[in-house]
């Protein structure tokens, strides 16, 4: 018995835990008779969520985050704190909700500020013009044009659809199951992208990248970070100056270069061109049998495995030529030892 009300005890402090982590419920504004197609949402100490719904339920939550204050502000404190010191707006009009929760002055005494946090459900044909400077963003299930940014969080994306404009300066980004024209970038974090097609531009400095089942044109580059991508199919140009290049299972067009790793590829079919360099490693290509190549390798040391039906010459550090007749362009630059192998 003690055991079992022990665990209820952890289990009812965790719910109390994730009842408070968006703060007091401050407004709760129904939506549904706005057919909002466009949400502008603006503030300066928390984090944004908006998620595409049926129309009856829309609407917009409002949370409170009480900075440092010991115990809870009632609802009147809440009121006469942000008349004093804050300006919260929420408003329609034109199909469009517009959410401005900002301060009126500087505040020195930090225990004293307020964070605000929105919920934001909407029809799922909507776009966005999303920014805090406190907190992360989350988007998911909508249609159109969502342009975002934080300078305090990640960005955790589900389910979009139109033109994916997104900036972050202190956290990592995830996407999944989107499409169409993906244009992201973060100062501080990694990058995990999976089930995504279309146009796709990913950009870190101070993380990894993660790939999974894209398709399109890709261009994804790191200069803190390795690469690993599974299942890719179009085009990938993929760059990082700190880490290790690992693709597994591509298909398509590569051009892939680090300056501080190895690069292990393995292409299925092979697109227009291959290209891949790097200063201070080993690369190790996989490729399929029976296809027409120009070979131009170099690397310290140069090792091939299935290599037939080849016109050219082959060295101890570099080969250059043709494999059934030429075709496909081939370059390879290793800082290290470079093998190609026909599987």
């Amino acid at each position: 018995m003690r055991i079992l009300l022990s665990f209820l005890m952890i289990v009812s402090g965790i719910l109390a835990q994730a009842q408070k982590s968006d703060g007091f419920l401050y407004l709760n504004k129904p939506l549904t008779a706005d057919n909002i197609k466009q949400v502008e949402a603006r503030t300066s100490g928390g984090g944004i969520e908006v998620k595409g719904v049926n129309p009856s339920e829309a609407r917009i939550e409002v949370y409170v985050q009480q900075n440092g204050h010991h115990g809870s502000y009632s609802k009147d404190e809440l009121d006469q704190l942000i008349k004093s010191d804050y300006e919260l707006s929420v408003t329609t009009s034109g199909n469009k909700l517009t959410a401005i929760a900002r301060t009126k002055k500087h505040i020195n005494n930090w225990t004293n500020q307020l964070s605000f946090s929105y919920r934001i459900y909407v029809p799922v044909q909507c776009g966005t013009n999303l920014n805090t400077s406190g907190g992360g963003i989350s988007i998911s299930n909508l249609e159109g044009e969502q342009k975002f940014s934080t300078s305090g969080g990640g960005l955790d994306l589900k389910s979009l659809s139109g033109t994916i404009d997104g900036h972050t300066s202190g956290g990592g980004i995830t996407i999944e199951d989107s499409k169409n024209n993906i244009d992201l970038e973060t100062s501080g974090g990694g990058i995990e992208a999976s089930r995504c097609t279309g146009q796709i531009r990913l950009n870190t400095s101070g993380g990894s990248i993660e790939l999974k089942n894209l398709n399109g044109n890709i261009r994804a580059t790191t200069s803190g970070g390795s690469i690993d991508a599974e299942g890719i199919t179009g085009e990938l140009v993929t760059h990082t100056s700190g880490g290790n290049i690992d693709l597994e299972a591509m298909k398509g067009s590569l051009e892939a270069s680090t300056s501080g790793g190895n690069i292990d590829v393995e292409l299925l079919e092979t697109g227009k061109y291959v290209k891949l360099s790097n200063s201070g490693g080993n690369v190790h290509l996989a490729m399929p049998k029976g296809q027409g190549l120009n070979l131009d390798i170099h690397g310290d040391r140069v090792r091939t495995e299935g290599l037939s039906n080849f016109s050219g010459s082959m060295e101890k550090q570099s080969i250059n030529g043709t494999l059934n007749g030429g075709g496909i362009p081939v370059d390879v630059r290793g800082g290290g030892g470079v093998t190609i192998a026909l599987k």
